[in-house]
């Protein structure tokens, strides 16, 4: 085990903390990463199941090329190269008799519009003024996710942008997702695949007032290009710790944090399970917040008490989403339908439907037809199943932490098997031309219990910021979009921070800005 003084400690290596670790090390402090997993990457990652590789999470990546993250730890020369995915989306929606007619996303707008005309020509124009709208709004949120939100910053970014970005934020953060949706389409195929993108893998309902900026989803595919790393999404994180290592950077695996320890008003290090204390004067958390100043806190100064109550007044939100990993023969092919299922088939419940699902998780149930994001990622990458097989990936919404079926029991565990993900399974097969249920050799439920379990989530839900650039003008938890905290010494990176929600990368370049400003 690693003892000793570093100049920071990054606990916990998904890819934020990754991110975090390697601008740190590259800045100059002698960093130690500690990971409580044998792997780094969290759900970022990838790996082994059937003789094949399988995402632990579904793999279109958008937000993090956006990033200058890629370039400036130069991953690319540590192997990550990433295969373009056009279409970038295909959507339908659920109906009483199956799926609807669908239509796909381009990268190019035209094209985009081109698809909507075959089967929604009554929602070209509605497209045509929702993308107007939302894309100078998106262009800045990828432009201020970069830097550390500010006041002063946004402000100029505003008036850079001449305020058409920011007077969209401004209205629809203000509205629900569902909302502005109506505002410009009444299809359900094309409003329920918005939401399934948006809200409903923020695990709330687009109902919710201030949920507005998850109807940005749809637009976001013309700003930015949906890609996929060669190898799996975990090509991303593995060549981050390269990146890491090769500054010279200390990784320890398998080293679970139980204290952060404090000397007076600042941090001074960590003590790890088997009660190896090492000492740092930063101390940077890429986990739950949950965790970190209620669980591991140790000897906290008074400045921090303030922090600790707001933290014990905040609910953890429980696991909203599962996912299944199949190794089949052959690939399924759609019921009425030309393309294949390499690009994502986005199958949405009604807007409604999506509302009553989110009712029906706080009753441990799940929808009768759950959200679904679909995909056979082998198809566009054959490295990541051998001669003769495919992988297969369904990740499924809502799906409670707190399920129970109609005999009171719980998910599956540790089997990894069940009657109601064997129900998405037919439920899709029967979407599907005869033959995919035979086609599968093996298969698997990541369910929230299991990303618990194994991927240290509590309740198998990784809180997620979804405030948006403004909420750096008004937060009550300013560590959230500050990275510091009350204590000296300690920050915050991963998903509960600006800018949060999937693979982005942004906190973590974020926060190692803040970091080496002030100790550099």
């Amino acid at each position: 085990m690693t003892s000793g003084h570093f100049d920071a400690i990054v606990i916990g290596a998904g890819h934020n903390g990754l991110v975090t670790a390697a601008y740190l090390q590259r800045g100059g402090m002698k960093t130690l990463l500690l990971e409580a997993r044998p792997a780094v990457g969290g759900t970022a990652s990838s790996e082994e199941f059937g003789g094949a590789i399988v995402n632990i999470c579904n793999c279109d990546h958008l937000t993090f090329r956006t990033t200058p993250v890629i370039a400036e730890l130069d991953l690319a020369a540590h192997g990550l190269d990433y295969i373009d995915i056009e279409p970038a989306q295909h959507n339908m929606a659920w109906t009483s008799s199956g799926t609807s007619p669908s239509w796909s996303h381009h990268h190019d707008l035209d094209e985009t519009l081109e698809s909507l005309s075959q089967n929604f020509p009554n929602e070209v124009d509605g497209y045509r003024r929702y993308v107007e709208a939302a894309t100078p709004a998106i262009k800045m949120i990828f432009e201020a996710a970069i830097e550390p939100p500010s006041v002063v910053g946004l402000t100029k970014l505003a008036l850079r942008k001449k305020l058409a970005g920011s007077a969209t934020l401004l209205r629809w953060s203000r509205r629900s997702a569902a909302d502005v949706l109506r505002s410009f389409f009444s299809a359900d195929a094309i409003t329920g695949p918005a939401a399934l993108t948006g809200p409903m893998v923020w695990g709330i309902s687009p109902e919710f007032k201030g949920s507005g900026l998850g109807a940005l989803t749809h637009a976001m595919r013309h700003v930015g290009s949906v890609g996929r790393p060669v190898g799996g999404s975990g090509r991303v994180t593995e060549t981050l710790r390269m990146a890491f290592e090769s500054a010279g950077g200390t990784l320890q695996t398998s080293s679970p944090v139980t204290e952060v320890r404090c000397t007076g008003s600042a941090a001074a290090g960590v003590t790890l399970v088997d009660g190896t204390e090492i000492d740092a004067p930063v101390v940077i958390s890429a986990c739950n917040p949950h965790d970190t100043f209620l669980k591991w806190l140790k000897n906290p100064p008074s400045e921090a008490a303030d922090l600790i109550r707001r933290w014990k007044a905040i609910p953890h939100d429980k696991g909203y989403e599962s996912k299944i990993d199949a190794i089949l023969t052959v690939p399924p092919v759609l019921k009425d339908h030309d393309w294949p299922l390499g690009p994502t088939t986005a199958i949405g419940p009604s807007l409604a439907d999506i509302d009553r699902g989110y009712e029906l998780m706080q009753q441990g149930k799940v929808l009768d037809r759950p959200g679904m994001l679909v995909n056979v990622p082998s198809l566009l990458d054959p490295t990541m199943a051998p001669e003769g097989r495919h992988v297969f990936s369904l990740e499924a919404l809502f799906t409670p932490y707190d399920f129970q079926d109609a005999a009171g029991n719980g998910w599956p565990h540790p089997e990894r098997r069940g009657p109601e993900p064997q129900r998405w399974l037919e439920l899709f097969a029967d979407q599907c031309e005869p033959g995919f249920l035979d086609s599968i050799v093996d298969w698997r439920a990541m369910t929230p219990a299991i990303y618990e379990s194994d991927f240290h989530l509590p309740a198998g839900h990784a809180t997620s910021f979804a405030g948006g650039p403004l909420a750096a003008f008004r937060n009550p938890n300013p560590e959230l979009t500050k990275y510091e905290t009350a204590v000296s010494g300690l920050y915050l990176t991963g998903a509960a921070t600006f800018p949060g929600a999937g693979v982005w990368g942004a906190s973590g370049r974020n926060c190692a800005t803040v970091v080496l400003s002030q100790h550099s």
